[in-house]
């Protein structure tokens, strides 16, 4: 962490030790840190109800209000801040019970200077991360739902609860478990995911737990397994509901006992692994069929989570096609849509969510490149015409009658009759013999039939757009794409 990052953390010190707090707080501002001093746990609370701080340091044992009764008022006021406690009397138990219930970390009197400025730098550097929005920069919403979800998903990351997220495929399960890993105190340590329905049985065995050299056919080498991949950070297993069940009971033991035994080997071997699984399942019927271990739901169930279908958050599907536009990268083309296109597409129901919207965009990309999507550009299925909301641009299927027209007059189609008299509006006009590309001839008389709109109306947009028939701002953006202006 660099020194200006340093100097500008604001560090809440804590003790009823006044000797010691005012040692502690030469020793931080030593370090470039700004500091605050409080004498005790509620006089630190009126601080970190007024102020923004990016660590507490604070004693454990202290009269009135100990240390870890001001972290949990910390966690109930919702103040997502990083705290370290310090005590003399500290036992390992201690230590164990403070992190598992989401203190950031625990030092032993007399402090050792290079533990504190180790701690002192991943607690800031977690804070600041976690402020700026670092921990969930790829998950992109504005939905309240998502907010609200994201918020239960920090304040969870900060304690090594396993968490269980629910939800369709292609809803973005393994990106949330990610941020909540970016979110914890185990960011420094490795994420490693696995979907546990990809494998067989005896492969997702090996690959979770590793293998001794030559514990079957072909292990030539000693395997190590995801779970010591990930020691110290946290282990993923999406699709958990496809775990076939002698695999899930080496894995109930493995959380069990914190230890796990390779294929061919005897060895129990320790580990410290986050668990955060996934599925589209419904594990409440697929335990009472039978399929799923009851004892390992409540034990990776400690923290549910539900991952929202797209047509539960549409409010995010323009920001989402943004998003895609740009991080799809295809010969450089950009596309943008009309305002009908949108709405046309917050009307689907999307069945494959956001995996689906991102297969869209990347074949509109293709087939459209750097243009303006309209309603009439999209696949038949996302074309959704017979929604309130929905107002055609402009009728396909009258401008392809108004092109035919204009080329072979009514001949070729039944003649309409009004009051016993023919019709006809148009010339007649031969098919050219090298033929012609009908989308383009098409273009070419919508923009003419725009000009003279907007000609007629003395270029006064509104009118123009009434006498076509369709909104101003659709008007707008077809002016916009065929360069359509009065100069």
């Amino acid at each position: 962490m660099s020194q200006s990052n340093i100097s500008e953390s604001n560090v809440l010190l804590v003790d009823d030790d006044e000797s010691l707090l005012c040692l502690m707080a030469i020793r931080l501002k030593g370090e470039g840190y700004n500091v605050q001093s409080a004498g005790g746990g509620k006089e630190a609370l009126r601080l970190i109800n007024t102020q923004n701080f990016d660590v507490v340091l604070s004693d454990l044992r202290m009269s009135g209000l100990d240390g870890l009764s001001l972290f949990e008022e910390i966690i109930g006021l919702g103040k997502d801040v990083p705290v370290i406690l310090m005590t003399a009397h500290g036992t390992i138990q201690d230590a164990v019970d403070a992190t598992q219930r989401g203190v950031f970390g625990f030092l032993t009197k007399p402090i050792d200077h290079d533990d504190l400025r180790s701690l002192m730098k991943k607690a800031v550097s977690q804070s600041q991360g976690a402020q700026k929005g670092q921990w969930c920069e790829k998950i992109i919403t504005r939905s309240m739902q998502m907010e609200q979800l994201l918020d239960q998903a920090y304040r969870v990351a900060k304690r090594d609860f396993s968490v269980l997220i629910s939800g369709a495929s292609g809803t973005g399960k393994e990106l949330l478990a990610s941020a909540i890993h970016k979110a914890s105190k185990r960011v420094d340590k490795a994420f490693v995911a696995i979907n546990c329905g990809a494998l067989p049985e005896n492969l997702l065995e090996s690959e979770l737990f590793g293998h001794a050299k030559g514990s079957f056919t072909g292990a030539v080498n000693e395997h190590k397994g995801l779970f010591r991949e990930a020691d110290g950070g946290t282990l993923f297993l999406d699709e958990i509901g496809d775990m076939p069940i002698p695999l899930q009971v080496k894995l109930l033991r493995a959380l069990q006992e914190q230890t796990i035994r390779p294929v061919g080997s005897s060895k129990q071997i320790p580990i410290d692994v986050r668990v955060i699984s996934a599925t589209h399942k419904n594990l409440n019927k697929e335990m009472q069929k039978g399929n799923f271990r009851e004892d390992l739901y409540y034990r990776l169930n400690v923290f549910p989570i539900d991952s929202p279908a797209l047509r539960e958050r549409k409010e995010d599907i323009p920001l989402l096609l943004q998003e895609l536009v740009s991080r799809l990268e295809i010969d450089n083309a950009q596309i943008k849509f009309t305002e009908n296109a949108l709405t046309s597409l917050m009307e689907h129901q999307w069945a494959g969510n956001v995996r689906e919207l991102s297969n869209l965009v990347e074949r509109l990309m293709i087939l459209y490149p750097n243009q303006l999507i309209d309603v009439t550009d999209l696949p038949h299925k996302y074309q959704h015409l017979d929604v309130e909301a929905y107002e055609p641009d402009y009728p396909e299927e009258l401008l392809e009658r108004e092109a035919i027209n204009a080329m072979f007059g009514d001949n070729g189609h039944d003649d309409e009759e009004d009051n016993g008299d023919a019709t006809n509006t148009t010339s007649s006009t031969d098919f050219p013999i090298d033929g012609l590309n009908l989308k383009e001839y098409i273009s070419e008389l919508e923009v003419s039939l725009i000009t003279q709109a907007l000609e007629q109306q003395d270029w006064v947009v509104a009118r123009a757009a009434d006498a076509l028939g369709m909104r101003r701002t659709t008007l707008v953006e077809k002016m916009r794409k065929y360069n359509i202006n009065k100069d």
